[in-house]
């Protein structure tokens, strides 16, 4: 781990412990923007990791940023970090100026894709972007969209287009944005090969996939400790076989979990890491639907009540799993990947990926 990462873990942990209150958690989720941990990520260069240090960004690596990810996700921070940073680098390697405050990226699927058109009033962008994380409080939004055939960034001012609140099961907002012909603020050259239609989905996926494997750990630390103290029948639970079992297993999974999605972000680093996010999603998805399954069972009925902290990171693997391609999905497509490549193909396509 090398001296950077070492800074931004030990700063990350040290924040969100002081920070993210049980009171900050009820407030956000009551639809109060978090304004002192907001400012406070900011003061500690953690909204922008991804961008160079010549565009006033950190210019750390993807390895380095998944630890600021985890981070989120092991405490629950409820603000837009992870789309924050998404957004910031895919703005940064187009080349257009980065945009300040809360940001996040619109996904361009289904029936109504995003596209960029252009005509003698400028820019504008017509679409749909369904499940927006934050789209009503982002001060800017980010979609990587078609333009006559070519993909650019654009960026879009906030309260762009129609847009209708929603949230999801962890009472993050998840927001529908309809666009037609909405002007856009900024629009990027055209990007390179390396860049998709499903640009938003696939980097979505990745950092999804570092929250989940932050939040797994954190509901395995908070079930252990609870076994350690809970009492039934002259002494505590963790003395009782059928819980070891349950806890070692979650126990391997996390391990599992954090050490797929770490895999991923070193892929990132070298590029053309689609096989590696693809398995870290499958896996963290998993993983996500265990721990949640785990941590109730050991906790019983305390950990379902609302005044437990333990559904705060629950409710949001139950959420994360299925955002940015469910791991069936993911599962899905590496079969289609593997039988077009043909039997033939598949062990040296396994072993080069491990490579």
């Amino acid at each position: 781990m090398s001296e950077l990462t070492e800074i931004l873990k030990e700063t990350v942990h040290r924040l969100f412990d002081n920070l993210v209150t049980r009171e900050l958690q009820e407030n956000a989720e009551a639809g109060k923007w978090p304004d002192s941990l907001w400012a406070a990520l900011a003061e500690n260069g953690l909204i922008h990791p991804l961008v160079s240090e010549e565009s006033d960004g950190v210019g750390a690596s993807f390895s380095d940023a998944y630890e600021i990810l985890f981070a989120a996700g092991y405490h629950a921070a409820p603000l837009p970090l992870p789309e924050t940073i998404l957004a910031s680098w895919l703005a940064g390697v187009s080349g257009i100026e980065i945009p300040n405050g809360p940001l996040t990226v619109m996904e361009s699927r289904g029936e109504a894709p995003l596209k960029i058109t252009q005509d003698r009033g400028g820019w504008s962008i017509t679409g749909t972007a369904p499940h927006t994380p934050w789209g009503k409080s982002a001060k800017h939004l980010i979609a990587v969209a078609d333009a006559g055939g070519e993909l650019r960034v654009a960026v879009l001012d906030e309260n762009s287009g129609h847009i209708t609140p929603d949230t999801n099961m962890a009472r993050e907002p998840r927001d529908l944005i309809c666009l037609d012909q909405t002007p856009v603020a900024t629009v990027s050259d055209p990007l390179g090969y390396e860049f998709t239609r499903d640009t938003v989905r696939l980097y979505g996926a990745l950092f999804r996939s570092a929250q989940i494997a932050g939040a797994v750990q954190r509901v395995l630390d908070v079930s252990i400790e609870y076994a350690l103290e809970r009492e039934a029948f002259g002494r505590t639970i963790s003395k009782f076989q059928a819980i070891q079992h349950q806890l070692a297993s979650l126990a391997a999974h996390a391990a599992q979990a954090t050490m797929a999605t770490e895999t991923a972000f070193r892929a990132a680093d070298r590029g053309d890491p689609r096989f590696e996010i693809a398995v870290a999603k499958i896996i963290t998805g998993q993983t996500a639907t265990q721990a949640a399954e785990t941590s109730h069972q050991v906790h019983a009925a305390i950990g379902f009540t609302y005044e437990h902290m333990l559904n705060f990171s629950t409710r949001r693997l139950w959420s994360w799993r299925a955002e940015y391609g469910s791991d069936s999905q993911w599962a899905e497509e590496l079969g289609r990947r593997a039988a077009g490549r043909g039997a033939d193909m598949l062990w040296n396509d396994l072993t080069e990926q491990q490579a």
